[in-house]
């Protein structure tokens, strides 16, 4: 097998994702890992995790105040 040239692969990899059953394999895996996610949680308490942010920007070194 030879490794497809790039634009070939990405053409093949888009007909791909446009087929329904590509749609259907998408959303089975959703609901598996959302049963699992929510089976997990049930299994240590019931309680869902606190939200974390996706991404968290951190500044320069701030200065401190002066006490007032």
């Amino acid at each position: 097998m030879t490794i497809m040239e790039s634009n070939t692969f990405e053409k093949a990899f888009s007909d791909f994702i446009e087929r329904h059953e590509y749609d259907e394999a998408q959303s089975a895996l959703f609901d598996v890992i959302h049963i699992s996610f929510k089976a997990g949680g049930e299994s240590v308490g019931g309680n869902p995790p606190e939200p974390q942010p996706v991404i968290m920007i951190i500044h320069g070194k701030q200065e401190e105040e002066a006490p007032k």
